[in-house]
């Protein structure tokens, strides 16, 4: 035991003291994972370039100060006869140079940054919409327009074992509460809207690998939208502390082409169609 655990740690002090690594990951998280994922659309994309452009910028920023900081500790210290330099403690230049430098980053962040943020609430020129709505302890999805809806709740297997009182293990589930017994599927190569809103209390529909959380708040329709690029099956859970069993509430997308969504779509709407009239 005592062993594993401090395999686990010596693994994520490997990690932090590799930032050079700080590559991205795959679409949905990981144990032990380093740096955010790339995810698989648009938006996930841009939320992962503004982060990398700040970290590298931030990186560079701490190398320079802490290694001025270690030049001036070792090189210029007092017994070794250095003097302090009035000038530079005290120079005008200076005084300008180290404030137009952290504006210009500043700015350098903030102009993609503000341009991809309008660019996550720009729902036009939508495909399709899908309504989702939060319930205590489930979602449901209404493609609107489509004649199709259903409830998405925890999977019976994970609620099994939750209340079983075992510790489960991966190989007892391998996405334990993680699985649900109808995901939500989707076209790739797609732009999706997505209105969100609740029934009981404030939820939050979030999967990481779409690169966007929302709030499902009672009486509220919010928007968002997707485009995936990727087909699989990406996985989240509700983001807001909505009750008791919070933590038993996930989400799984299925995205598939195109060709493939249509025929689900056209096999769950006569799967939901009502039943012919018995002849006269």
């Amino acid at each position: 035991m005592k062993a594993g655990r401090f395999k686990q740690w010596a693994m994520g002090v490997a990690a932090m003291a590799t930032p050079v690594l700080a590559f991205a990951q795959s679409a949905d998280p990981e144990r032990w994972q380093l740096n955010m994922g790339r995810g698989v659309t648009h938006l996930s994309n841009n939320a992962y370039d503004a982060h990398m452009l700040a970290l590298w910028i931030c990186v560079a920023i701490g190398v320079l100060v802490f290694g001025a900081m270690a030049v001036a500790m070792f090189k210029f210290r007092k017994s070794k006869g250095a003097v302090a330099d009035r000038d530079f403690t005290h120079s005008t230049r200076l005084e300008i140079l180290w404030t137009v430098i952290p504006v210009v980053l500043l700015v350098l962040m903030a102009a993609p940054a503000t341009t991809k943020l309008i660019a996550m609430y720009d729902t036009r020129d939508a495909e399709m919409t899908v309504k989702v709505t939060g319930y205590q302890w489930m979602w449901k999805y209404e493609y609107l327009g489509q004649g199709v809806e259903f409830t998405s709740r925890l999977d019976r297997k994970s609620d099994a074992l939750r209340q079983s009182g075992v510790v489960p293990t991966v190989a007892d589930h391998a996405n334990y509460l993680l699985d649900v017994d109808n995901m939500l599927v989707l076209p790739t190569d797609t732009k999706i809207r997505f209105v969100i809103t609740a029934d009981d209390v404030i939820h939050a529909w979030w999967v990481p690998a779409l690169g966007w959380k929302q709030d499902a708040v009672p009486g509220i329709v919010n928007e968002a939208w997707t485009d995936i690029s990727t087909p699989g099956i990406y996985r989240g859970q509700c983001a807001e502390l909505c009750g008791k069993d919070h933590g038993f509430m996930p989400i799984v997308v299925k995205a598939v082409p195109p060709a493939e969504y249509r025929q689900w779509l056209a096999a769950r709407r006569a799967g939901n169609a009502p039943a012919p009239a018995a002849a006269p």
